[in-house]
């Protein structure tokens, strides 16, 4: 399969990208469970480009591969914390958004809540979101697995 579209997008998309990758990253949230909530996102809609990215970007801020191949099953694996899985359900029900799904409990929220402040489930909420934003461009042009940025 082929990418529909080759090249950057707009300057002023990607200035505007940059600025809200800046704000999610100046939540205090720790940057590991940003990756996290990225790749789980990305998994959820099944975008390999994202994933892949996912997965490069996870190693480089110390994310060990154990971990990275339990995304997936976070629920069943005991390698993460209370505040990631917390954020994982998160990232799955903030994804998760189709006809009959149950979205955002309150319950999930209330877990992520014990566990992050308002800036931090912002600069999470925020990431969730632009994640299923390149979700549904990528599936869109077809972009293809093996690119980072």
């Amino acid at each position: 399969m082929q990418a529909r579209m080759n090249g950057p997008v707009s300057p002023d998309v990607m200035t505007a990208i940059q600025h809200l990758n800046k704000a999610v990253h100046a939540g205090g949230v720790d940057p590991l469970v940003i990756e996290l909530v990225h790749l789980r996102a990305s998994q959820v809609n099944g975008c390999s480009p994202c994933v892949f990215a996912g997965v490069a970007s996870a190693k480089k801020h110390g994310e060990t591969d154990e971990r990275l191949h339990n995304v997936v099953a976070w629920r069943e694996t005991p390698f993460f914390t209370e505040a990631e899985r917390a954020a994982l359900a998160l990232a799955e029900a903030a994804t998760r958004i189709q006809d009959g799904a149950p979205g955002v409990t309150d319950d999930i929220w209330d877990a992520a809540a014990a566990h992050f402040d308002q800036k931090q489930l912002s600069a999470i909420i925020l990431d969730i979101a632009l994640t299923n934003f390149f979700n549904r461009l990528n599936h869109a042009v077809r972009e293809q697995a093996g690119k980072t940025w």
